[in-house]
């Protein structure tokens, strides 16, 4: 799980891992300071600072944001409930077909209509087959939602991807560059255009 702490100009203002390792934690590095917050979070003596975090952030028109990979990160948690999920106002979600069996409680965690339900799995489920994007769900306070395509350029896509096959490609165009990654993601670009 990570966190950042934004202002609501949408600039990152710095890694909350670092932080908690600098101030709370004060001598352990900041690999370990993200494991210790993960076991930290599952704990209940975290949920009244938790409270304190997001109130305190929101009172000065920031806003604490939770990232993570795994639905039951955030739903296996009470603490994580309570202090996390009932100060959000804002909610974004990705692709949730892998969750469509138990999404309904879900739903109910995250407080969801069922139009909003229907929108959420509706996320990639009829995308243009000859353009390379992916979908999100935005939700504000239960008052607005929808979905949104994302789509990057083929020079963004390169330099993020996760692909195995696609990082390997970038990295052996770059050593047949001198190490020179902008020119090898920039080839890569210019040939995927041009098929």
């Amino acid at each position: 799980m990570s966190r950042f702490l934004s202002n609501r100009n949408l600039e990152l203002l710095e890694p909350y891992e670092g932080k908690l390792s600098r101030t709370v934690l004060r001598g352990e590095g900041s690999r370990k300071g993200a494991d210790l917050l993960d076991k930290a979070i599952a704990s209940a003596n975290m949920a009244e600072y938790l409270k304190y975090l997001y109130k305190t952030v929101r009172k000065y028109f920031g806003e604490a944001i939770v990232v993570t990979q795994e639905v039951d990160d955030i739903i296996s948690s009470p603490v994580v409930k309570e202090s996390i999920i009932n100060n959000s106002d804002c909610k974004i979600l990705l692709d949730q077909r892998k969750y469509m069996n138990k999404f309904d409680s879900i739903q109910a965690l995250l407080g969801l209509t069922d139009k909003e339900k229907a929108q959420i799995l509706s996320i990639n489920m009829n995308n243009h087959p000859s353009r390379k994007y992916k979908e999100v769900w935005i939700g504000l306070g239960g008052v607005q939602s929808a979905v949104y395509a994302t789509e990057v350029s083929s020079e963004e896509y390169f330099a993020f991807t996760t692909e195995e096959t696609e990082k390997l490609e970038v990295q052996k165009r770059t050593d047949k560059l001198d190490g020179n990654i902008e020119l090898a993601i920039k080839q890569l670009a210019d040939q995927t255009r041009a098929r």
